[in-house]
Parts: C-alpha cells; sequence; structure tokens
C-alpha cells in the first residue's frame, strides 16, 4: 500500500495526482450538494486575440459565472472566426478533442483522469515515477490521452445535445417572460432568470435591437440565437 501511494504521490505523478483529486471532490460535491454556483457576477475579461472571437456561450462584453467555467458548452461557431481568416491552432485542439461541443469540466475531467491513468501506469511499470526520465514520460503521455478524450466523449455528443446547460431536457423560453439578473445593451450577453414547467432557469440573454435593458427589468424572450446559446430579449 505504501509503495502505491510513493508511485501516486511521487514527484513526478504528484501535480495530476492532486488535480484528480480535487477534480473528484468537486464532483461529489455537486452531486451531494446540488449548489448552483450561478453568482450572477459580472466579471470583465479582455480577451486579447488577433481576429474577432465570438465566445457567445457566457463570454462576450464581459459576463462569465462560476456555473459557465464547469458547465458551459461550447459549440464550433463559438470559437471561428467571422471572416476567411483561418482558425487558430488552439481552436482546432478545442474542437477537435471535444472541449468544444460538450461541458468544459466534463472532458477535462475525462482528459485529465486518461493523462493521470496513463502517466501512473507508464510510470510504475518502467520504474521512472522517482526519476527526472519520468517528467518526459508524463508529457508525452499528454498526447495519447488527448486522443483517448476524443474517442471516449465522443458518444456523449447526441445526449448533451438535447440538454440545456443545467442538464435538464430542452424547454422552449420563446414568448416567456424573464427577469433580468444583469445589464445589458448592444452586444453584451446578460443572464436572466425565466419560469418555466414550475422550475426558475437562468439564461443568457441579448439586447434584440441594442437599447439597453437593466438590471431587474422584465423582459420579453423573442427568439433564439441560431446556435440557441443564448436568447433575444426586448421590453415588455
Amino acid at each position: 500500500m505504501d509503495n502505491y501511494l510513493n508511485i501516486l504521490f511521487s514527484e513526478v505523478n504528484l501535480t495530476l495526482t492532486v488535480l484528480l483529486i480535487i477534480l473528484i471532490l468537486y464532483w461529489i460535491f455537486t452531486m451531494i450538494s446540488g449548489i448552483d454556483f450561478d453568482l450572477d457576477v459580472d466579471v470583465d475579461i479582455d480577451v486579447d486575440v488577433d481576429a474577432d472571437v465570438d465566445l457567445d456561450s457566457g463570454i462576450e462584453g464581459g459576463n462569465l459565472d462560476f456555473q459557465d467555467v464547469a458547465n458551459a458548452e461550447v459549440d464550433r461557431e463559438h470559437v471561428v472566426n467571422k471572416g476567411t481568416r483561418k482558425l487558430k491552432w488552439w481552436q482546432i485542439v478545442l474542437i477537435y478533442f471535444n472541449f468544444v461541443g460538450l461541458p468544459f469540466m466534463f472532458t477535462f475531467t475525462f482528459w485529465i483522469f486518461l493523462w493521470w491513468f496513463i502517466s501512473v501506469i507508464t510510470t510504475t511499470v518502467t520504474g521512472t515515477y522517482d526519476l527526472s526520465i519520468g517528467y518526459a514520460i508524463v508529457l508525452i503521455s499528454l498526447i495519447p490521452s488527448l486522443i483517448l478524450t476524443k474517442i471516449c466523449t465522443t458518444p456523449f455528443k447526441s445526449f448533451f445535445k438535447h440538454l440545456n446547460k443545467d442538464g435538464d431536457r430542452a424547454v422552449d423560453f420563446i414568448g416567456r417572460e424573464a427577469l433580468l439578473l444583469s445589464t445589458i445593451s448592444g452586444t453584451k450577453l446578460g443572464n436572466a432568470e425565466v419560469m418555466a414547467d414550475g422550475n426558475s432557469m437562468s439564461i443568457y440573454v441579448k439586447s434584440l435591437d441594442g437599447s439597453e435593458l437593466r438590471f431587474r427589468e422584465s423582459v420579453l424572450i423573442i427568439k433564439a440565437a441560431d446556435d440557441k446559446s443564448y436568447y433575444y430579449v426586448s421590453k415588455i
């Protein structure tokens, strides 16, 4: 038993082991508590990129909450450039290895687990878990772990496609009244609370005509965006 612990918590495997433990605790805490980390806190973010990248799944004009980091699904359209310029390398990586199209934390957990598993097994078999060459093995293991992540997560795409960001079956919000949880105007995205099927749900919204809609103002949901990641709203 001590030998196993020495391998798992050796300097070579320590980082991935600790990260995996944190992820396991995160999922256990989420499942048991059911706490929604939607704190409705706006954070201004400057995206320093050469092209105009559309991050409409929660990051545009500076809206990002804690739940977005864990559960936000980033669609292919969110990371492609508006224009004729080619995709950047990191956009291609996100799309190809299913960090796009699935909840981020879902894919991220798969990746870390597989990376950790491959690294631990390889360093154990080769006896390099306490040698400098073990660090190289851990870095090299990143590549097969990404490939396996793509293979393992691909079957889940059709499942998550029919769910909203909270894991419930998609609800038709068109024509419903919502309460703004942040002030929006122009192309800025914000959060809104809407009652549907007896449940209070949080959705992303954008002003239909770009006019300012203020915090706690009641609005009418007019239509969904083409990628259905947010909804256009207007004053009642």
